[in-house]
């Protein structure tokens, strides 16, 4: 029940804007968490089930099953890489992301590997790999495909987590309630003061050493314990929690209080993504912690050496033309509020900026085009065309507005 989840925390923090620095710790800890939590798991079930536990002997194999995990994804995501590039259709190459991940955690499972450790070196060398390499088109029907499916296994999550309460319900004695109730606040308080405990504890510890230690050279690494506050209250459970409980085997003498634990799983998540989520916004207010900018500023900046690289290509054709005149104005003012955003550090344009008037000229061409389909100058076919390349516009006038980084992550 310990692993936080790593999607509840990203969704709840990206809407309040932290320090970027603490996000991507926290995002960090819990996709390690989730990968050792799971193996330990693992190991203790296999060890309730047979009765029999030596550390000694699943130390090697716990050894053995990590780094052959860690080969084989690395391994696995080259080959992956290698067909996708060679398919041009996006629903084929979709349908391949998906094939993918369920034939490499298929494949782990079936060797001995760690299923989890392979498709999470599975996952980020594809994320690593493909970062800038696909174009508009795939990366957009990619991501979109992949957060409705993420969408869709966390809400299944819930509705099993559901049906077995049904069960529970039904199994439990009138008598039991107080045991159950009585366990649930246990278990809630264990997870939440455990986590804080642990976390005030090594960031002193770590503050002091990295004080008294003569290779201290900004104040950024010294550790805060504002942020440790923070952090230590960003212990929302999630798809992990509720998978962990599901996975172990019903009516099993291994497992004689199974719907205890189901029971107990359920109030975590619910408990730690109610109480913490919801009291996050005040926590940060009241610690004064504040996005510090530093995802604008290297916006602005990749913005601007890109502009300059396209104005580089342009110049370099020697012979100028109507088209390149054209496009390279259209560089030139994109380079030109990329260095006013990276000198001012602005993230909310006016009404005259670049951002705003190509905004308001999407606007225009959508009820232009959409006109022309009602007056049937237009087919459907030509129509579909030429709104995907609107909404290419679109997208990039919105990330002009609200700087992010919007991170492809096939198949993870």
């Amino acid at each position: 029940m310990a692993p936080p989840d790593a999607s509840a925390a990203s969704a709840v923090l990206r809407r309040l804007k932290p320090p970027h620095r603490l996000l991507v710790i926290l995002e960090g800890e819990s996709l390690f968490n989730d990968a050792t939590s799971l193996l330990i798991y693992r190991a203790a079930v296999a060890a309730a089930v047979t009765g029999a536990f030596s550390g000694w002997n699943v130390l090697p194999m716990l050894l053995l099953t990590c780094g052959g995990g860690v080969v084989a994804g690395y391994v696995l995501a080259r080959i992956q890489l290698g067909l996708s590039s060679r398919v041009d259709d996006i629903p084929i190459n979709v349908m391949l992301q998906f094939i993918a991940t369920f034939v490499v955690w298929m494949l782990a499972e079936r060797v001995g590997l760690s299923a989890i450790l392979t498709m999470v070196t599975f996952a980020m060398t594809l994320a690593r790999r493909l970062g800038g390499r696909m174009n508009a088109r795939h990366s957009i029907a990619t991501n979109a495909v992949w957060e409705v499916a993420v969408l869709v296994l966390n809400v299944l999550a819930f509705v099993l987590i559901g049906l077995q309460l049904r069960g529970i319900l039904a199994r439990a004695k009138s008598g039991e309630w107080h045991t159950y109730a009585l366990a649930a606040v246990a278990v809630c308080l264990a997870v939440i003061v455990v986590r804080i405990t642990w976390i005030m504890f090594h960031t002193a510890v770590d503050r002091w050493y990295v004080l008294r230690s003569a290779r201290r050279t900004s104040p950024g690494a010294v550790p805060s314990f504002r942020a440790a506050m923070l952090s230590s209250w960003c212990g929302m459970r999630g798809i992990v929690t509720l998978a962990a409980a599901l996975a172990l085997p019903e009516m099993s003498s291994a497992f004689p209080h199974r719907d205890l634990i189901v029971f107990c799983a359920f109030c975590v998540v619910l408990t730690t993504l109610v109480l913490q989520g919801a009291t996050l916004r005040p926590l940060m207010q009241w610690l004064g912690l504040r996005d510090e900018g530093s995802v604008e500023r290297e916006v602005h900046i990749a913005r601007a050496e890109t502009a300059r690289a396209a104005l580089r290509v342009l110049e370099q054709q020697g012979q100028r033309s109507p088209s390149a005149d054209t496009l390279g104005r259209e560089y030139q003012a994109r380079l030109q509020a990329a260095e006013q955003g990276a000198a001012v550090g602005a993230s909310e344009p006016d009404d005259t900026s670049l951002a705003a008037l190509q905004q308001k000229t999407v606007g225009a061409q959508r009820e232009a085009l959409t006109a022309l389909r009602s007056r049937h100058e237009i087919g459907d076919d030509a129509f579909h065309v030429v709104e995907e390349e609107i909404a290419l516009l679109e997208l990039t006038a919105d990330s002009r507005v609200r700087p992010t980084i919007a991170s492809a992550k096939p198949p993870g």
